[in-house]
Parts: structure tokens; sequence; C-alpha cells
């Protein structure tokens, strides 16, 4: 089933994201991890990519696997930087083939030394949407937005612009990366309405779960922004096992909170963990 008929069906949805393993034990793990999360019925799981499409073997086993031993609604995740057109549409027609039916299109990141933007097929995510909609028009799609703003893009309003040109590329709803504080989240879809972006925004949560993992979202998110409150229950957490406790905590209390502003959806970052993600579910009684 397309992500844009789930939402029409169910609001909020709740769905899960995964990064792909990096050998074969790992897979199993990680397939392993998956079927303990079944049972709490997500709308969809998605795979992501490595930089620069580093990883597009292994996500394209992983989705495969999905999609062939699972009922799960899989998405799979495409990058376009420093692909061309032909590489891409070859992807493409292996997920279309395997009945994979719904892609999350992202420029991505691009890989050391690789050709400037304007001297690549798709310059922008874009791009690589108005592509899939044209060869490949039963395709779901999705994007990314960035509530908190988009680290390559300080200049908020171009930001919003480059967001509704993916919109009007053909994009059917949008993901947002990760944020801790649910204003972020609900001025950004404000800032959304008032720009004619009409599509469905999904919220993005990642439960801190060690120290030593906040701060590598710190960078990895290009800046995400931690809340006073969220930084005093951390300080106050002896070890990484209280981290993940007022992680679990504070993201239980964001969802609980979005589902009462009409949230259309909420997009569970779960680090290949299942822990945290369970415990939000039997918190809330979703």
């Amino acid at each position: 089933m397309l992500i844009r008929e789930i939402l029409n069906q169910r609001q909020p949805t709740f769905s899960f994201e995964f990064f792909p393993p990096k050998n074969d034990a790992e897979a199993e793990t990680l397939f392993h991890t998956i079927a303990d999360l079944m049972p709490l019925k997500p709308a969809s799981v998605s795979v992501t990519y490595g930089a620069g499409g580093s990883t597009r073997d292994r996500t394209h086993q992983l989705v495969t696997r999905l999609s062939q031993e699972t009922d799960l609604t899989v998405v799979a995740h495409l990058t376009c930087v420093g692909a061309d057109r032909d590489e891409i549409k070859t992807i493409l027609e292996r997920y279309d083939q395997g009945n994979i039916r719904n892609i999350f299109a992202l420029h991505g990141d691009p890989p050391k030394g690789s050709p400037s933007a304007a001297a690549q097929s798709f310059p922008h995510a874009a791009d690589l949407v108005a592509f899939i909609r044209r060869h490949f028009p039963r395709l779901g799609i999705g994007v990314a937005a960035f509530p908190e703003g988009h680290p390559a893009t300080p200049n908020r309003l171009r930001e919003i612009d480059y967001l509704k040109a993916k919109v009007d590329a053909g994009a059917d709803y949008l993901v947002t990366q990760l944020f801790f504080d649910n204003r972020d989240f609900y001025d950004f879809r404000e800032r959304c309405e008032l720009a004619g972006i009409r599509v469905p925004i999904i919220a993005g949560i990642m439960p801190l779960a060690t120290l030593s993992g906040m701060k590598r979202t710190a960078e990895l998110a290009g800046g995400a922004r931690f809340p006073a409150p969220l930084l005093k229950a951390v300080a106050r957490a002896a070890d990484d096992d209280a981290v993940a406790r007022v992680g679990a905590h504070w993201a239980s209390e964001q969802v609980r909170d979005l589902i009462d502003h009409g949230v259309s959806g909420v997009h569970f970052y779960t680090l290949n963990k299942a822990g945290a993600t369970r415990k939000i579910y039997e918190t809330l009684n979703l």
C-alpha cells in the first residue's frame, strides 16, 4: 500500500526507521529486531542509505527481504548524490519489480571529492522527485523536512521554497528530521501552511539512549537543539540506563503532545533497537 493511502485511512500513523547492517551477522540481528516490533503494527518501516549511497546494496537486500518475508509496508530510501539518471532508473526498476512501492527521496550527503551540485544529474532532491514521478508515476514518494532548519540552508525563507519545490515536483508527504521541542514542529507546520504546502507532515522522534549518542546526535543532525529541561534531566542521570529512561520519558511526552495536536504521523528513529519504541507504546497505550 502507498503511504499516502495509509495516511488517508488512519491518523495518526506510526512508522519505524532502521539503518542497514554492516555485515551478515548484523543483518540477521536487525531482522529479528524488526520482527520483535511487528506486533506494534507500524504503518510502515523504512531503511536508510549511507553517505553517497555507500550502503545501497545492503539497503536493497533488507527492504527486499522485509517485503518478501513480512506483511510490513516498506519504504526504501534513495539518494541521488553522485548517481546518474541511468543508475537511479535501474534502482527504481528493481524496487518496482520487487513490489516495493514507496520511495523516500533524498539528495544525500556527498562523499569527499564528489563533483559540485551543478555537475550532477540531480542537483537537488526536487530533481529526483520529479524524475521518479515522471518515470514511475505509480510509486509513492516521501521527502525530508527540517523543523530546526536545514544545515546547508541558513536562509529559512529559501529553505521553505526548496521544500515546496519538492512537494510541487510530486512528493506525497514529509518526514521531519528529529527534534526535541514540539514548539519547533508546530511553528514549522504553520510556516508550511503559509507557504501553501498541503501534504501530510510526519514528525520524526528519536529517544535519547546514551550520553555519547546525544553528543553524536548534536553533530549528525546539523546541530539539534536540546531544550534546557531535557539537559537538566540528562545531567541528573547517573549512567546510560538512566539516560535511556529520561530519553524514553521525554519522547513519550513529545508523542502524547503531538497526538493531542493532531499530528499526521510519528516516525521513530529506532537506531536499530526495539526497547525505547516499545516503552513509548506501553506508556501511551498506542
